[in-house]
């Protein structure tokens, strides 16, 4: 019997990772100019650290872990989300009481029915702001979005917006939410039952349309908040209404625990039903809830499976690739040197030496399957007289016989 790779859990090819290296390529462009260094945090964490973080009622801890008892007797998991890492990481360091601005990257894992936009190891790209409280840190996090999906291409795409109060702003309304649904309990949906006794906001997130109907009538979670949370939603929507759709969205309350204050999701309908592709929002409450100090905190996380699949490739230019041809038994060290030299001189193209045994022609056939736009081809006869070959791989085919010194002016140059 053969063994495969986990259910859920993907191989990436190299013709898998294409779109991936651009959409990387371009995200640390746009870091760099915002100012964001890199954090990494451990795959593995203590289970106590998502329990607290993300909640106990929440889908993710009491479903979706990978958790596992080490040689110690000791919980520990697969990080399901990194924002809760980076906290720790922080209150560890004892800097809660400075300013960062981060990014991370990596693999995430959930036990979850594994589905188109959605896998059990999954990867994440996120940006935290730590120590800037609501108000400049929001417009910038909702410009860094509007710039990622310009430079990737992505023009078709909404942001829903909400906002989610203080502490006594949630409290208040979950009474309220749960005095009116208690009644109907028995016309909601088994999953939003126990979200009433565990987490009766997430029940605004419900996708059961018997949930859905009873909310029209419910209590609204707007009419809970402070004028000073209404008046900056809304003018935070005003901001960037003239440069994307973004709306208002009273049911967005996003699947963690630990969100207060501005939460957001990028959605895109060519994704289908997973159409969420970019989500996050302010947690100021986190750090107290791991034991560190008050700090305020926002950020995003990035599906990498979900955006790439709207990477727009088509006018992005492919670097220049050149084949490396050797004709002949013998495989001189000279032509290790020669093609040391080339890559010396220009590393922005991509050389592909030393292709395959066989003909001249099977290796040309190879070259131009790979998409070169050249060969440097060296027979036995070139390499007595420190001479190649530059080929075009055009239709005209043109070529001529170059020195050492001339190729490599050339392809400085190309």
């Amino acid at each position: 019997m053969k063994i495969q790779s986990l259910r859920g859990m993907p191989d990436l090819f190299p013709e898998d990772l294409v779109r991936w290296h651009i959409f990387e390529s371009k995200l640390s462009k746009i870091f760099h100019s915002f100012d964001l260094h890199e954090i990494r945090t451990p795959i593995l964490e203590s289970t106590e650290l998502f329990s607290r973080s993300v909640g106990n009622a929440s889908d993710i801890v009491n479903k979706e872990l990978y958790s596992f008892l080490d040689r110690n007797e000791e919980s520990i998991s697969l990080r399901p989300e990194a924002s809760a890492s980076v906290i720790r990481a922080i209150i560890q360091k004892k800097q809660e009481q400075e300013k960062h601005k981060f990014w991370y990257q990596g693999p995430m894992f959930r036990y979850e029915r594994p589905q188109k936009g959605r896998f059990r190891q999954f990867h994440q790209v996120g940006v935290e702001y730590l120590g800037f409280e609501e108000g400049l840190s929001e417009y910038e996090l909702i410009s860094m979005v509007l710039q990622i999906n310009e430079l990737i291409g992505i023009s078709d795409y909404k942001i829903k917006i909400n906002h989610l109060g203080d502490e006594l702003a949630k409290e208040n309304f979950c009474k309220s939410l749960v005095s009116f649904l208690e009644p109907h309990i028995n016309e909601l949906h088994e999953k939003d039952q126990a979200r009433l006794k565990s987490n009766p906001l997430r029940i605004l997130d419900s996708k059961e349309k018997s949930t859905q109907a009873l909310l029209i009538e419910a209590p609204k979670f707007q009419d809970f908040l402070s004028d000073a949370s209404k008046n900056f939603l809304h003018t935070l929507v005003d901001a960037y209404s003239d440069h994307c759709d973004i709306q208002i969205d009273q049911s967005l309350v996003r699947g963690l625990d630990y969100y207060t204050g501005i939460v957001f999701e990028t959605v895109s309908e060519e994704l289908g039903a997973q159409d969420a592709f970019l989500g996050g929002g302010r947690y100021d409450n986190l750090s107290k809830q791991l034991g560190g100090k008050d700090m305020h905190a926002i950020g995003f996380a990035i599906g990498v499976e979900r955006i790439i699949e709207l990477l727009n490739i088509e006018n992005i230019k492919q670097p220049l690739k050149v084949g490396f041809i050797i004709v002949g038994e013998q495989i001189d060290k000279k032509t290790y040197k020669i093609a040391d030299d080339l890559r010396s001189a220009n590393n922005s193209i991509v050389l592909d030496a030393f292709l395959s045994e066989g003909s001249l022609k099977s290796q040309l056939r190879r070259a131009n399957k790979n998409n070169c736009s050249y060969a440097i081809i060296i027979g036995e006869e070139e390499l007595k007289n420190d001479q190649v070959i530059w080929k075009s791989l055009s239709e005209k085919g043109e070529q001529e016989l170059l020195s050492l010194n001339e190729v490599i002016e050339k392809y400085t140059n190309l």
